[in-house]
């Protein structure tokens, strides 16, 4: 048990929906990071998440820990009253942290002190945690887990560090599974027209903060001069060396994820985690090469071999390309083993908002929800071959003589029947055998002609071989 991975991620009021109002999406590669690494994070089953946020109570000479049992925040100082957050809080670990940290000498202390409602620098991220929580289950509770809150302090670069390793000792004595939240903007000087002005150190400091990340040597957000960091009017600085430190000794997989600041403030995203849990940023088996690797295989792989392992739906890898990004489509994910079918299950139009998140999900269709089959096991894994059809726009068709089965998939409709065969599928060699056995899925009488007929075509990627048309 101990800290289990970290994330830092910036904190706009406006990247909340109810405030931004359209304008959050000027920052969409911001969302897209910070949707990725909050997954990324939780699908490593934390108990307890440790947020350390710039507008939190700040003291000069201390560190704040929160050790109310609660903590409800609300956007409504960003005219969104109605958009409102509540989170449990861990009080337990909480007054270890302040006993570790007291004991080490440095001065913490808790809410009896200083007590407040959320700020929006805890609020953001954990609207995120929130988002991802309900899109992993649907239904669940506001949060996952309680939190820890903790603030800043006017100490010195290394006395952060050493706070974030009395945090990391006070995790791992109370035995709990920690995810790190690190909440923190970048330069507020970017761009003279931005609210805050332009410093030249502020583009400077931002692209600094990339390389650290990228480099995985974190020891460089201690090295910076005090100056050049005041002059560049950062925020989250101080939060990332805590995290740092809580950090500091773990093997861990290190990345910038986004770094961009169109509205003249710098907002970063970053991820600390476990090297086993990159998932596709590692070499696969086989010999081959990630670049060897049709892409939508590989996530079909990644989301059966995870779900059929762990019972949980995979994580959406890092690396994956734009065109499966920014295009939704059908899918369908089809599954052998020995050269016979293991299992088939897809979509007849796009359910997700990408490709990439169709072909996750459906994955998990097709290894334990086929009807025909029995869920797939873990030993049978070694043995399965993929591939993955992503389907084009139907049009509708006159005629049977529209058909071609080796080129189009076929969709039958009558009422609210409705059955769907994939082109080119071995066996299926003409249109009259084609039309049976959609008719047979869609329940509807082989003889009935009184159908709705459309055609698709579509990319069809396999092991080994280039996405070619069916």
């Amino acid at each position: 048990m101990g800290i289990v991975g970290a994330i830092a991620v910036p904190h706009p009021p406006l990247i909340v929906p109810a405030v931004g109002r359209g304008e959050e999406r000027r920052i969409q590669d911001t969302i897209d990071a910070y949707r990725q690494a909050t997954r990324e994070l939780l699908a490593l089953e934390p108990e307890c998440l440790v947020v350390t946020s710039p507008h939190a109570p700040l003291f000069r000479d201390a560190f704040h820990v929160t050790t109310d049992a609660t903590l409800k925040g609300s956007m409504s100082q960003f005219r969104a009253p109605h958009e409102r957050l509540a989170a449990s809080c861990d009080t337990e670990l909480a007054l270890a942290i302040i006993r570790e940290a007291n004991s080490a000498g440095i001065l913490s202390i808790g809410s009896d002190y200083y007590r407040d409602n959320m700020d929006h620098a805890t609020y953001v991220p954990l609207w995120f945690v929130r988002e991802a929580w309900h899109e992993m289950h649907p239904g669940a509770g506001e949060l996952p887990c309680p939190i820890v809150r903790i603030g800043l302090s006017g100490f010195t670069p290394d006395v952060h560090r050493a706070f974030g390793q009395a945090i990391a000792r006070a995790v791992a004595a109370t035995g709990r599974r920690v995810g790190f939240i690190a909440s923190g903007d970048l330069s507020h000087k970017l761009l003279a027209e931005g609210p805050y002005g332009f410093a030249p150190e502020g583009p400077v400091f931002d692209e600094r903060i990339g390389e650290i990340f990228d480099s995985g040597d974190l020891d460089g957000l201690f090295t910076m001069d005090e100056d050049f960091v005041d002059a560049a009017a950062e925020c989250g600085l101080r939060s990332f060396q805590i995290m740092a430190g809580a950090i500091q000794g773990l093997d861990l997989d290190i990345r910038m994820l986004s770094n961009e600041g169109p509205f003249g403030v710098g907002y970063g995203v970053a991820t600390c985690l476990p090297r086993e849990c990159a998932g596709m940023r590692e070499e696969p088996a086989g010999g081959e090469t990630a670049a060897e690797i049709d892409p939508c295989i590989a996530l079909a792989r990644l989301s059966v071999e995870t779900f059929v392992r762990t019972g949980k739906p995979a994580v959406l890898p890092a690396d994956v390309p734009d065109e499966l990004l920014n295009r939704q489509a059908g899918v369908f994910v089809s599954l052998h083993e020995h050269g016979q079918l293991r299992g088939c299950i897809g979509t007849i139009g796009a359910t997700c908002d990408n490709i990439a998140r169709e072909i996750l999900q459906n994955g998990i269709s097709a290894c334990s929800r086929d009807p025909r089959f029995d869920p797939v096991q873990p030993d049978e894994l070694d043995f399965l071959e993929y591939s993955v059809d992503v389907l084009g726009d139907a049009e509708p068709i006159d005629s049977p003589a529209q058909l071609d089965p080796k080129r189009y998939g076929v969709i039958v409709t009558k009422g609210w029947k409705r059955g769907l065969l994939l082109p080119n599928l071995d066996g299926v060699d003409t249109v009259e055998y084609q039309l049976a056995i959609a008719k047979q899925k869609a329940g509807i009488r082989p003889g009935d002609a009184n159908v709705q007929l459309e055609r698709f075509e579509v990319v069809r990627h396999t092991a080994g071989g280039a996405p070619r048309k069916a």
